[in-house]
């Protein structure tokens, strides 16, 4: 047998060992809020979320469009999925 066999045999001798126990799906609660206002969904590093400097967002956004004006805005990932595709056709800034 070759490595992958032996460590696939092994894995499912100690989980027949520990017992089949399976744990429930908890609803995540985030901790984080995203900043694009009417956006109710988390930003936490965790479920997608990502954070954009201030001026990108406010391109797609408006400064009116997000609740907090810092210099950087925390977004979901549906959030910033938008910003994607609105940013998709535009060049990069440094070429």
């Amino acid at each position: 047998m070759g490595f992958k066999a032996n460590a696939r045999k092994r894995r499912n001798a100690a989980s027949a060992a520990a017992g089949s126990e399976k744990k429930e799906d908890e609803e995540y609660v985030g901790e984080i809020k995203c900043d694009v206002a009417g956006c109710e969904n988390w930003a936490d590093k965790k479920v997608g979320g990502r954070k954009l400097a201030f001026d990108r967002a406010a391109e797609v956004w408006g400064e009116s469009g997000l609740t907090k004006d810092s210099k950087r805005v925390t977004v979901c990932k549906s959030c910033y999925r938008a910003w994607k595709k609105a940013k998709k056709d535009e060049p990069t800034e440094w070429t």
